[in-house]
């Protein structure tokens, strides 16, 4: 689960975002890589490893960030955008063991023009 800030309307919208799945937000396209939570009895911690693009029409995809962003502190490594925010609220499947999916050319999204 992510959230996301439109700087302009100042719109929050919370995104449901699957392992390895192109999701739009306005103007990004984001997939998940890899979430992991931590179990119950440790200090509470989401994290996700995120590839976020810009893809406008008649351009190609840009990438603004790919890493790992911390629900508990989304400072630590946050995306840089102008019009845009977006951070880590939590990982839905406690399961810690998914492995991660990266494409064989992880410079080009999936899906995009």
């Amino acid at each position: 689960m992510l959230q996301g800030l439109d700087k302009v309307t100042a719109r929050v919208s919370t995104i449901s975002a699957p392992i390895g799945r192109v999701v739009r937000f306005g103007t990004l396209e984001i997939i998940a890589r890899t979430c992991d939570k931590r179990p119950p009895e440790e200090t509470p911690e989401s994290a996700a490893f995120l590839d976020i693009w810009e893809a406008r029409r008649g351009e190609p995809a840009a990438s603004l960030f790919r890493g790992w962003m911390f629900a508990s502190s989304p400072a630590l490594s946050p995306m840089e955008h102008p019009v845009y925010d977006v951070w880590v609220l939590d990982c839905r499947n406690s399961a810690s063991n998914v492995s991660p999916i990266f494409p064989s050319n992880p410079s080009t999204p999936s899906g995009s023009p």
